[in-house]
This record gives C-alpha cells, structure tokens and sequence, in this order.
C-alpha cells in the first residue's frame, strides 16, 4: 500500500465515525473523496499514511486533528442565490407577510457554508427595502451556523476570490453590494450587508434551543447528506425553533416526507415552501 491507501475495513469504521458525529452518511463508494478531503492534512498534522490520520482523529484526545477532519468532510460548495427561486419566494411572497412587523424578522441560514446564502438573504432583504421603504420597521437579523469553523472564518471575513465571486452574482449585485480588495479580483462584502450577518458553530444533530425561534430558516441541500432518521429529527427540531406560520425553505430534491402534519406545503410555481401549521 501507499501511505496514502486506507482499507475498506478502516473505511468502514470512519463511515460509523462521521456519521455518529456529524449525522453525514457517505456512500460504499466514496473512499476516493475521504482521500482527497484527507490527504492534505497528513502534512499539516504531520502524520505519515492516511490509515494513522484516519484513526488518530477517532480518539478523542485529537481534538484539532478531529476538528480539522469534520471541516475537510463538512464543507460543501455553495454559489450566490442558488436556484434563484427560494430568493425570489423570500422577496415576493414571505417578506410581504412581514411588512407591517415592528418587530425584527429572525432568519436563520443553516449549513451556512462560507456565507454566500445568508449574505444573499441579507441583499434580498436590503433590495425588498429600497423598493418598500416603509416596510420591515423593525428590520432584519439574520443568523448564518455551519459544523466548520474553518467556513465560518471565511464567512465573518466576508472575503472573496475571483472564482467564488463569478458564481451567481450578477454586475449589478457586484456592484451594488461589493467592494475590491487589495488581492486582484477578490471583493468584500459591504458593511451594510455584513452587518446584517452573525455567524454561530453548530452542528445539526445538537440542540437548537440557544439559537431562539425564527421566523424563517433556510436549510437547503444540507439534509441530502444524512440519514433518514436523522432528518426526521432535525425537521422536527425546525419546527421547534419556528414560530407558528413561520416557514422552511429546503434544497429542490429534499422534503418533508413522513412529517406532513407538522408543515404545511405552499406550491410557489417555482419552487415549493414548508409553513409551520
């Protein structure tokens, strides 16, 4: 073996470990992705096969290794409003309900990634503002989570390269929410789309109880990665953290199958919303 081979039987093992820690399932056929996630930190953590990384990071005095680990497995690509309906859905439909609210609306932008989605909501918001500006008297907070530490940093810097920056902004977004850096073709969000933003760890399978209620949550292409169990927990907690008539905004390919009771379905035409009965 090269040092950097695993076998299927500590494959197997580190499948039990991901998903006993995190809730993600991987696949019989994804030890190519564990090794190209891994791979990297071998040289980091000095560690020489990725066998003794893989093990080492399941015990539980290697709490940086182990950390490092689920942010390698965890982090997910992401874009600027992605599929562009759930942010069309948020400006035409759900902040309407909210427009005479004094009080401000809660968001919650679960499995943030490196910010892109909380930030989109936060332009939505700020461009639903310009065109009510009597609306939403009491504005808007906004709470972006993520199991990765290192996604987080990367979303508080609210910093972009060239490539992350291409991908679903428009000129006019660019231009309107964004400032150059000193890096050439990397922007900076603006302080008052950032300001708008925190940023909290949180891993989906603990409790939601400190975050407090929301109005909205966004958790979308996040619940594809766990099991069926584990969704129908996390779903249930949703509705715990959402206040009644509040909504859920999940991916184009997840649902609420099994849970129906508790959510309402709301046909969009594109796209489809949950609304907590």
């Amino acid at each position: 073996m090269t040092n950097k081979e695993l076998s299927q039987s500590e494959y197997q093992d580190f499948r039990k470990f991901l998903e006993h820690q995190c809730g993600i399932v991987l696949g019989d056929n994804k030890l190519y992705l564990v090794k190209s996630r891994l791979s990297p930190l071998m040289a980091r953590f000095n560690i020489d096969s990725l066998s003794q990384l893989v093990k080492k990071s399941m015990q539980i005095s290697e709490r940086a290794l182990r950390a490092a680990v689920i942010d390698a497995m965890t982090t997910n690509e992401t874009l600027w409003f992605r599929d562009t309906y759930p942010f069309q859905i948020l400006a035409d439909r759900v902040l309407p309900e909210y427009k005479d609210s004094h009080a401000p609306v809660k968001i919650w932008s679960a499995a943030c990634s490196s910010g892109q989605e909380p930030y989109s909501i936060a332009m939505t918001y700020l461009e639903y503002k310009a065109r009510n500006p009597g609306a939403l008297k009491g504005g808007i907070r906004i709470i972006g989570t993520d199991i990765s530490n290192k996604v987080l940093e990367q979303s508080a810097q609210a910093e972009y390269d060239s490539l992350a920056i291409a991908r679903g902004l428009s000129a006019e977004r660019q231009k309107k929410f964004f400032t150059e850096t000193a890096k050439p073709g990397a922007m900076k969000v603006k302080d008052e789309v950032k300001q708008l933003v925190q940023f909290r760890h949180l891993n989906l399978l603990d409790s939601y109880s400190l975050l407090g209620k929301f109005d909205i949550i966004f958790c979308r292409n996040a619940l594809i990665y766990f099991s069926a169990d584990v969704k129908r927990k996390i779903i249930a907690q949703f509705r715990q953290s959402l206040n009644p008539g509040g909504y859920l905004f999940l991916g184009a390919s997840e649902s609420i199958s099994g849970l129906s009771e508790q959510f309402e379905m709301v046909r969009c035409n594109p796209g489809i919303i949950y609304r907590r009965r």
